[in-house]
């Protein structure tokens, strides 16, 4: 038994080394998407259009419709979409946080409408929220960010209100503010720290839904727009060329794939040992 546990924890300590190494190499190649790439997004070569995978040295993951370089393309969409889903996430958490602060400090009025809009963010399907919003404030960057906020934010204040009013249960943030420490100064100095590590980790298995809600927005064309380029515009514009050339939906989908796998798993490894329990 001791052996089998021990061979178990081998096996998942290599998984979550795999899935950081796949991150690391996705983040590191999306960094570095102008230096890496070896053709603009948009250029064209229509002499070697749809050439397959690793059958040209000069377009090593082929070309699309166009003749444009596959390759290139995806690390340029990789870049983008981390760029997105970092943003959404960030944003998302602060909104969420001060949010949830808030109502942990004043409650009455203030909690009721907070749990209320929490409630009623968390009944609704979001991707046709998403879409409605699109139509009536048009596709651009910004409000892609915004949408994947509002996706995430109730988490966080929901994680934020509870564990906040714990500490003005226990009494030592009502004694400070007793000594006349401001309430924004409590919170950032005192109470923040103290819940950082279950923000963190609901950052990380937030992570994931961010980078399937803007590919999943993109492939339906409402996200991200030309010249700009996503994983999810690469796999939209494949669709139609499955069945000729794979490879322009098929190589985002699994970069897609493991992008998400890995942060999950890393998601779940940084809440095993950021738990009090699993210390």
């Amino acid at each position: 038994m001791a052996q089998y546990s021990n061979v178990t924890k081998k096996s998942s300590e290599l998984l979550v080394i795999c899935s950081a190494v796949c991150l690391f190499v996705f983040f590191f190649c999306g960094l570095l998407a102008p230096w890496i790439a070896p053709y603009d997004i948009e250029q064209m070569d229509l002499g070697a259009r749809l050439l397959m995978p690793f059958t040209s040295l000069t377009h090593i993951f082929g070309t699309d419709e166009l003749g444009r370089d596959v390759f290139s393309r995806l690390v340029y969409s990789l870049r983008l979409s981390f760029l997105l889903a970092i943003a959404g996430t960030i944003l998302g958490a602060i909104i969420g946080t001060a949010l949830g602060f808030l109502a942990a400090r004043f409650g009455g009025l203030v909690d009721d409408v907070l749990n209320a809009a929490v409630d009623f963010t968390a009944s609704l399907p979001f991707i046709i929220l998403a879409l409605t919003i699109l139509a009536f404030l048009g596709t651009n960057v910004t409000v892609i960010v915004v949408i994947m906020a509002v996706y995430g934010w109730d988490r966080y204040a929901r994680l934020t209100r509870n564990l906040a009013r714990s500490a003005y249960t226990e009494g030592y943030a009502n004694a400070l503010e007793g000594l006349g420490i401001p309430t924004w100064r409590i919170a950032i100095k005192h109470i923040l720290p103290n819940i950082a590590s279950a923000l963190v980790v609901n950052m990380t298995l937030n992570f994931p839904g961010m980078i399937l809600l803007e590919t999943s927005l993109s492939f339906l064309g409402v996200g991200v727009q030309p010249p700009m380029s996503s994983l999810g515009t690469m796999l939209g514009f494949g669709r139609d060329y499955l069945t000729t050339a794979w490879w322009i939906a098929v190589i985002p989908g699994v970069v897609i794939v493991m992008s998400t796998l890995s942060m999950s798993i890393l998601g779940d490894y940084v809440q095993q040992k950021l738990e009090p329990q699993a210390r």
